[in-house]
């Protein structure tokens, strides 16, 4: 019997041709749980405002796995041993480190499931099919978590260049067409080294390093936190907020199987991971056929509900008819939030308590560069350490480092 060609190559866009460097990487890629990223976008709203910005989580795991490769074989080409077993593993990790996201990637992360991170979800699935592999991912878990000796292979995959941060800023600029994002990741990739267990930058790589810092920064005030995106995500998440309360009171809503699951019963930390009754799935499995399909067809649906908050919101997301918003540095003063809620309490006809629903404010934080996590040590050419923010002559690290915090107002553009 003819064996399965498994060293595939795919085109992409952004880096050109990509090859799958191993068996069990394909095998991964050709399962279910992966191939659901298909279906998640890596942006979630953002394409509302840069219509381009249409790319999922597929591609940027696939793009994260490709620049894990050329890491490995700079580092290798150094004179740093890395096993076959390592390298492999550290390519597992990096592909499957998304794998745990919900629908519309961070802009429904904590609305799906409570209090669990995209990180832990993606840590349980990895486990799952840990055991549906036989144990081949038991490296690549012990990496992912940190828990493995050689600590740099973990920095590849989750620190301050990891391989996720400089595929998804390239990535993220290519298709949403900010150029502000583009950094220079192959110069970065050809500048690392290891000593003492630490990823670090060579000297000639630091200007690189600043532009990347830089862009990250940019590129969250211009794309990830922009502020008609920041307007539609938000709607979106009260969406789901007001579908909840509905099916709270059993109210009967139109969903898809597995989200109806979600909708109707309250998962968070403490049953996420609880074995199923026999016969019936896990809540795992009923988390990994969830994606964005689920819901927009259900948001379709709700746009002709009987209920007007959940029925406008919806209409809304699905017309792309979104909500004015407004950013300042303090905070709203609540006599102005007030007004405007019994504006729109008197104009949709719908009592104050729901009105949270429709007027809302919140805040939000970025910042490019945390000295509290793993720094960017910049090696010299005699071989001494130094970190960013001392070697840097031209970026202000203490500013990069410090939390910009906004704060927001959301209501009807109907309300004067």
């Amino acid at each position: 019997m003819k064996t399965q060609n498994k060293r595939k190559i795919i085109n992409d866009p952004v880096y050109g041709f990509i090859n799958i460097p191993s068996d069990i990487i394909f095998d991964l890629l050709e399962h279910p749980f992966f191939q659901r990223l298909r279906r998640i976008k890596q942006l979630g709203l953002t394409h509302f405002v840069y219509p381009g910005a249409l790319h999922t989580r597929f591609q940027h795991a696939i793009g994260s796995l490709h620049l894990m490769t050329k890491a490995l074989d700079v580092l290798i080409a150094k004179g740093n041993n890395i096993s076959h077993e390592e390298y492999e593993a550290v390519c597992i990790a990096i592909l499957l480190h998304d794998i745990g996201h919900a629908p519309f990637s961070h802009a429904l992360e904590h609305s799906i499931v409570k209090d669990i991170s995209h990180e832990e979800i993606s840590l349980a699935i990895m486990q799952k099919l840990n055991s549906n592999f036989s144990g081949k991912l038991d490296l690549a878990l012990e990496i992912f978590q940190n828990n493995y000796h050689r600590k740099f292979l973990h920095q590849l995959v989750s620190g301050q260049l990891d391989m996720d941060r400089l595929d998804y800023l390239r990535r993220d600029s290519f298709f949403s067409g900010v150029s502000e994002g583009v950094v220079g990741s192959e110069r970065i990739i050809k500048m690392l080294n290891v000593i003492d267990d630490e990823l670090v930058v060579e000297a000639k790589g630091i200007y690189s390093v600043e532009k990347f810092l830089i862009a990250r920064r940019l590129m969250y005030w211009q794309v990830y936190l922009h502020k008609t995106v920041l307007s539609a995500e938000s709607m979106l998440i009260k969406t789901l907020k007001r579908a909840k309360e509905l099916a709270k009171n059993n109210v009967e809503l139109f969903a898809t199987p597995s989200l109806h699951f979600f909708l109707y019963n309250e998962i968070n930390n403490s049953n996420f991971y609880d074995s199923p009754e026999p016969g019936q799935k896990s809540i795992l499995d009923l988390f990994t056929s969830l994606d964005d399909d689920d819901i927009m067809v259900s948001i379709k649906e709700w746009s002709e509900h009987s209920d007007k908050v959940l029925s406008l919101l919806s209409k809304s997301i699905l017309n792309r008819k979104l909500f004015r918003i407004e950013i300042q540095e303090e905070r709203f003063r609540k006599n102005k939030i007030d007004k405007i809620k019994a504006s729109a309490s008197e104009l949709y006809k719908i009592n104050l308590k729901k009105i949270d629903y429709l007027v809302f404010s919140d805040s939000i934080s970025n910042y490019a560069y945390t000295l509290e996590d793993s720094q960017i040590n910049i090696l010299n050419k005699d071989g001494s350490l130094i970190e960013l923010s001392e070697a840097s002559d031209i970026l202000n690290i203490k500013i990069l480092s410090k939390k910009a915090k906004k704060h927001f107002l959301i209501y009807p553009k109907d309300i004067v």
